[in-house]
């Protein structure tokens, strides 16, 4: 093997490795199930994202914010990170209580029970919802908007700070 190409064939495996890398990088989501069974294990704190299919600020926030390392690594490191889909028409099991989408029956494209019981204001839900909770699983901050990913960043850290005492 030339020098050339073993240069050639060290850089592309190079680049492989580091895309690989790049790519693997993303927020460990969990579901209401896995959270339960998390929070047993070691208690921390939750975010929750709410989200919907039709939603642009949803979408906005997977491609611009979620995507950001600064974000990933925080989520990763310190909370359990939590996604579900508001319009979802599975049953959860979560805290010895059943929770069901009851509004489907009636809406082609209603809001699920755990959705409705975090995350509404003024008895409605609009997307996005984003909803952090302390150890204990009582609620800390919950937004009802886009944050942009400096916001996020800025309120995960406050409620670190003041988690830790500081």
């Amino acid at each position: 093997m030339s020098i050339k190409s073993f240069k050639h064939y060290f850089l592309v495996i190079v680049f492989t490795m580091v895309g690989s890398h790049l790519k693997a990088q993303e927020i460990n989501w969990l579901n209401f199930e896995q959270l339960e069974d998390s929070l047993k294990v070691q208690p921390k704190p939750v975010f929750i994202d709410f989200y919907t299919s039709w939603c642009t600020y949803c979408r906005k926030m997977d491609k611009v914010v979620f995507t950001k390392s600064e974000i990933i690594n925080i989520l990763n490191t310190n909370y359990y990170a939590v996604r579900m889909d508001a319009e979802s028409t599975d049953s959860i099991y979560f805290d010895d209580q059943l929770f069901v989408n009851k509004q489907a029956e009636n809406k082609r494209n209603g809001f699920h029970q755990i959705a409705m019981t975090l995350g509404q204001r003024n008895n409605q839900f609009i997307p996005p919802t984003l909803i952090v909770l302390n150890k204990d699983f009582t609620v800390r901050d919950r937004y009802f908007i886009y944050l942009d990913s400096k916001k996020l960043l800025q309120s995960l850290e406050k409620n670190e700070q003041i988690t830790k005492g500081t």
